[in-house]
């Protein structure tokens, strides 16, 4: 882990291109997904695991999380969390760009970890190189 990744409070998560759209929700049914998603906001009394935030139109988003072991290229679930929608667009940063929202994320993310625009900028592109990495390998 990078100096400013074993400080931060907030991550990101980029997900391997090889596994977009491979994830908990789309597997199983809207009952059991509705199940484990209020049990993750309950555990964390319907605010953010993170900041304590909530947002506007709802107050938090259930967040896979995963471990990723790169020497073995295998990503394991190791459980699930409640998010604000802007701690959940920085985990997801590339696609919070892609929805236009890259540089609030990038806001939020230097705010939560007390980083200078340009420590952001460093760390973002050290994820970005990250995830084109982990993308070579199924």
């Amino acid at each position: 882990l990078s100096t400013l990744e074993r400080g931060a409070t907030l991550t990101i998560e980029l997900v391997p291109q090889t596994l977009w759209f491979k994830n908990v929700r789309s597997l199983v049914t809207e009952t059991e997904w509705d199940k484990i998603r209020r049990k993750a906001y309950k555990e964390h009394n319907y605010k953010c695991a993170i900041c304590g935030g909530v947002g506007k139109n709802h107050p938090v988003e259930c967040h896979e999380v995963w471990q990723y072991d790169d020497n073995n290229h295998k990503q394991t679930l190791v459980g699930f969390t409640a998010l604000c929608p802007s701690c959940h667009g920085v985990k997801h940063i590339g696609f919070s760009n892609i929805r236009g929202m890259g540089d609030m994320a990038q806001a939020h993310l230097s705010k939560i970890n007390g980083w200078s625009s340009q420590e952001t900028a460093r760390y973002v592109e050290a994820q970005f190189d990250k995830w084109l990495e982990r993308s070579l390998y199924e």
